[in-house]
Parts: structure tokens; sequence; C-alpha cells
């Protein structure tokens, strides 16, 4: 870690809560996951820059991972890292090559203060660009049938 983080730029994309952290189970049910009360937060990422054999400018980024917390482990083995506002400065600034100093930031998010809802399975449709797709849905339950 000490070496990816001295190399690439860390960054931090905005993410909200309907569009970019949906994760699916087995029946490829969609869940919104929101921090807060649905406010806007950040995934710690790093971004780099490289040239191609062509000279090409290549930009890259990619979104660091960490364990589940309670809220997502039923779903998923793992998820974002979601950097906390007051750290923000401390991921952002580029002089910052130190593991321990970031260490706390790549723990799982406080599942306390996040929630997380079902939505439309439409979601999962790349073609669909509806925002109400991404509001909460009733699952059905299915009728236990009777033993006796």
């Amino acid at each position: 870690m000490e070496s990816a983080k001295a190399s690439p730029k860390p960054r931090s994309p905005p993410a909200s809560p309907a569009n970019e952290f949906s994760l699916s189970i087995s029946s490829k049910q969609p869940y919104c996951f929101e921090v807060g009360e649905g406010e806007v937060f950040a995934f710690a990422a790093l971004w780099d820059e490289s040239r191609s054999p062509d000279g090409e400018i290549i930009e890259s980024c990619t979104i660091l991972t960490t364990g589940p917390n309670s809220l997502v482990a039923d779903l998923h083995d793992r998820m974002p890292v979601i950097v906390t506002p007051d750290k923000y400065d401390v991921w952002l600034n580029p002089d910052v090559n130190d593991f321990e100093t970031i260490r706390d930031i790549l723990k799982p998010y406080d599942a306390n203060q996040m929630r997380r809802y079902p939505v439309s399975r439409r979601l999962n449709n790349s073609k669909i660009d509806d925002a109400e797709a991404a509001l909460p849905v009733t699952l059905d339950t299915p009728a236990q049938g009777q033993l006796f």
C-alpha cells in the first residue's frame, strides 16, 4: 500500500447514494446504500497519469475497497473505502505517504452512520436512466405454504 499511495495521486470522487453504490445478491436485487441522510460522500481513490508507447497520455483511476461493515457483509465481501469529511485534507494531501497516517481512513465505514434499502430491479439495466428506479421498493415475500 505504501508504494501505491506514494506514486499515484489520492483522489476522492464524489458518490451519490442512488447511482454509485448498489450491490446485488444472487437474486439480482439491487440496494441503495446511503451515508447519513443521503448526503454526497467521497470514495478513497487513486489517480495516475502515464504515457503509452505512442506518447498518448493515459489517465486512470481506481476506487479502493476494504472489508465490509455489518450493513454490507450479507450482500458482499468488500465495500468501497468511504472517506469521512474530517479526513479529506489528509487523504488529498499529496505529501502524505506514510501508511500509519492513512490507516484509519482505510477501515470499513461505520455501519451505524449508513442505511440501505432495496430499489427497483430496473436499476440493473444500464439503458434505464430514470431517477425513480433508485427509489425505495418493498420486496415481495413469498407466502409460506401450509405444512398440514
